[in-house]
């Protein structure tokens, strides 16, 4: 289990605020299970079911489905629908009160908080996550103001968004969810024990913000302390290694025929391709859309690409395997932790080649993109070389005059996020940088 943070408090806070600005500086995942109840809300509300019947509420649990993503700050998905700026009112607030209180409702995203937590460092918030969702959080903190600094903060927030609710109606919201909220049978909002209480009223974002951050490293300070574990031991590679002259004059020529021929097949465009490096030993890191890919992405390449490829596919007929094999493919073992494979990439890398890596494993049927595996991040890591992201997005399935546009990003670095070792957390912070930039480019 990674380290967890259960933010608690009173609605009108600033957890989600101050939850996301703590996370943001700490490289720790955010989960707004706030956002979740409000979701649950503001699908039960425009079916027009109240948030208090009990019985309609869970009949209507079968046709939800609940996705947040990271893109830039997190969004909440309801049906795929994207639903962030809907779920914000008094109406929806009062609503994601009642729903909490419904048992099932709680069981229902109860799973999904704690396997979150389980795989990440996390800074969760809500009413109920020290007492209930997360008892065992290594941090606990109770983030409270009083009520009518709570209610001037929502009451600016929703006048902003054009929102008519007068101050009083806000004041009058606050202190009955605040009553609804500590007096539910279910999970009551109420300050656990080992929490520590950190009240925001006469503070700023920014200071309150610190203060989580200083309580959160104080009381994580011995687990830092431990020997980091360096997965591989680090080794920039040096790029003073150019890829043969004679080499590159054939690729050039077979990637314009390539290009020509791709170009009458597909209707395919390119973006952002002033990202691409013009030498090698840079890491590409695509989202899987079709066994197309590693050529869509060489397209506009100076330098030849190898790329990771399962081992199932060497073990076709020979032609195929040594097809694959002239355009730079070498076989990995999945989920056997192969680290010769690593070996070989970083030996790619030195040769002034470039690397393709397509962190997700496995094709994207339906084009979403998926959580992604670290080994991206550890290659990059251990090489700290160029990571382009690269977005591949068409609809359907490949064919002839198919649209199909290839996006690439901006180059990002390790060290620019700073990431200069292999170990764990570093891994995972580096790969979910990799990742949030990906799916920029695909959505």
């Amino acid at each position: 289990m990674g380290i967890n943070v259960a933010l608690d408090g009173p609605s009108g806070a600033g957890k989600s605020t101050i939850a996301k600005m703590a996370a943001g500086k700490l490289g720790f995942v955010y989960v707004d299970t706030g956002a979740m109840y409000r979701t649950i809300a503001y699908y039960v509300i425009d079916k027009g079911i109240e948030p208090d019947d009990t019985e309609a509420v869970i009949k209507a649990l079968d046709g939800i489905s609940i996705e947040l993503k990271n893109e830039g700050t997190q969004q909440v998905f309801l049906n795929g629908e994207n639903v962030s700026g809907l779920i914000r009112t008094p109406e929806i607030s009062m609503g994601a009160s009642k729903v909490s209180a419904i048992p099932k409702v709680r069981e229902f995203l109860l799973d999904m908080q704690k396997d979150i937590a389980k795989k990440n460092d996390v800074i969760m918030d809500g009413r109920d996550i020290g007492t209930v969702v997360l008892p065992d959080a290594q941090v606990k903190i109770f983030l409270t103001a009083s009520a009518e600094e709570r209610a001037k903060r929502r009451f600016k927030e929703l006048q902003e968004k054009g929102d008519t609710s007068t101050f009083e109606e806000v004041l009058a919201d606050i202190n009955q969810r605040d009553y609804n909220d500590t007096h539910r049978e279910i999970a009551p909002l109420k300050q656990a024990e080992d929490a520590v209480v950190v009240d925001s009223s006469s503070l700023t974002l920014e200071q309150t913000a610190d203060e989580i951050i200083k309580i959160i490293t104080e009381k994580t300070a011995k687990k830092k302390e431990r020997k980091v574990r360096e997965l591989m031991p680090v080794h920039p590679i040096s790029k003073e290694r150019k890829y043969s002259r004679v080499k590159l004059v054939f690729y050039t020529i077979l990637r314009y025929i390539v290009m020509g021929l791709y170009h009458i097949y597909y209707n395919i465009s390119f973006e952002g391709t002033e990202n691409v490096p013009k030498d090698g030993g840079n890491v590409f890191a695509s989202n899987h859309r079709s066994y197309q890919d590693p050529v869509f992405i060489a397209i506009k390449t100076r330098v030849p690409l190898s790329y990771m490829a399962k081992e199932e596919l060497f073990k076709q007929n020979v032609f195929f395997t040594a097809l694959i094999k002239f355009f730079g493919a070498f076989p990995v073992s999945r989920g056997k932790g192969d680290t010769a494979v690593i070996d070989t990439a970083i030996e790619k890398l030195e040769m002034g080649r470039n690397l393709v890596i397509f962190p997700e494993g496995t094709r994207s049927k339906d084009g979403k993109v998926g959580a992604g595996k670290t080994g991206v991040a550890l290659v990059a890591a251990v090489a700290q070389t160029r990571i382009v992201p690269v977005g591949i997005v068409f609809e359907g399935k490949l064919g002839f005059r198919k649209k199909v546009v290839i996006k690439y990003g901006r180059p990002v670095t390790p060290a620019e996020i700073g990431v200069t070792g292999t170990d764990p957390r570093s891994l995972k912070k580096l790969k979910l940088k990799i990742m949030e930039e990906i799916t920029k480019l695909v959505y």
